[in-house]
């Protein structure tokens, strides 16, 4: 990960999950961003290739960002290159995944010609389109059954919502849908339907925003606050609350998400896992990122866990394989041992900071 000088070319480089072209399933692969192009690259048996699988060229490329028409993907952005090819690429967070998109734009704008003038003439169209937006219509399209805001389940603090959606996928749909150019611009449009009574504050976050912040500070663009529709909307039913050993795991507040490199215990191979650090209660849970971040592949509680570095000279005892470094390690509570590798040195640093926190 960053054993090698780093190329000062580089603008961005990480894991996203990409779609396949011709098999349309999800594979992780390694991105790096450069002055006109995306390259990406594999990892086997916890190194990267030194060559590069494939290539993305960014001259006259279109980003989608967010791009929801993935049901269990809401982290997904789209790149339209200039000859109509596509490309599907989904990050580990929101901030992770505009930060990329940000960055891809920057680069697209500086290979065209008058590229400066492209986003001050949207921004000013888009304001004024959202000061005459019909709130009812923004409702009745949140309501429709093919493209509508999608209603989840959501866990906080022990209990279960179901029919619900959180503050930041509602952002995301309103910027999808082009009913709002911006974030901020969804965050005000979002608090208009608040403040008209369109959506109402469920669990612990929202509902405490709205008794305590004031009025342009109520509606939360966070994966954590959640909302409904209204009492009197009964198209879609009313929330409900149930309480599960499941729900209490996965209830605490996420304070870091990424992806990592973890050895397998029965087979020793180094596989790529989205990581989720929660507290309270303290948990790290690993997801497969070629299926979905609803149902963890594994997990442990953090209380009473021992985390540590490991030296990067040589192979460690307990690790197999040629591996690419930044390796640290968790010895839970029950003496199960894992073995984990992040993409930089500074990662890794941050990663045992936050987990000795909550162990």
């Amino acid at each position: 990960m960053d054993t090698e000088v780093r190329d000062n070319s580089i603008r961005k480089e990480g894991f996203l999950v990409k779609r396949g072209h011709v098999v349309l399933n999800w594979k992780v692969r390694w991105f790096v961003l450069k002055a006109d192009k995306l390259l990406y690259y594999r990892y086997e048996g916890g190194k990267r290739d030194s060559c590069h699988r494939g290539t993305i060229p960014l001259t006259g490329c279109g980003i989608t960002c967010p791009f929801l028409e993935y049901e269990n993907r809401p982290l997904v952005l789209k790149l339209r290159t200039g000859s109509g090819e596509e490309f599907f690429l989904e990050a580990c967070s929101r901030e992770e995944r505009d930060e990329w998109a940000a960055e891809i734009r920057a680069v697209v704008q500086n290979l065209s010609l008058g590229g400066n003038n492209t986003i001050p003439t949207q921004t000013r169209k888009g304001s004024r389109a959202l000061q005459n937006i019909n709130i009812s219509q923004v409702v009745d399209s949140m309501y429709d059954v093919h493209s509508g805001i999608r209603m989840t389940s959501h866990m906080e603090q022990g209990s279960t919502y179901i029919n619900c959606f959180s503050g930041s996928a509602l952002v995301d749909w309103l910027v999808f849908m082009q009913l709002a150019l911006t974030r901020v611009e969804a965050v005000i449009l979002g608090s208009a339907l608040l403040d008209e009574g369109s959506v109402r504050a469920v669990g612990v976050r929202s509902v405490e925003a709205v008794r305590n912040a004031a009025l342009g500070e109520q509606f939360l663009d966070d994966s954590t606050a959640l909302y409904s529709f209204a009492e009197n909307l009964k198209k879609r039913g009313s929330v409900k609350s149930e309480k599960s050993l499941s729900a209490v795991e996965l209830s605490g507040r996420v304070q870091k998400r990424g992806y990592l490199l973890k050895q397998g215990h029965k087979v020793k191979n180094w596989k790529v896992r989205l990581f989720v650090l929660r507290a309270e209660p303290g948990f790290l849970h690993y997801y497969d990122p070629s299926k979905d971040d609803i149902n963890p592949a594994g997990g442990f509680p953090l209380r009473g866990c021992l985390v540590s570095s490991l030296d990067d000279n040589g192979i460690p005892s307990g690790v197999k394989g040629k591996v690419q470094g930044n390796l640290f390690k968790i010895i839970t509570k029950t003496d199960k041992h894992y073995f984990i590798q992040a993409p930089t040195r500074q990662e890794k640093m941050e990663w045992i900071e936050a987990i000795k926190h909550l162990t």
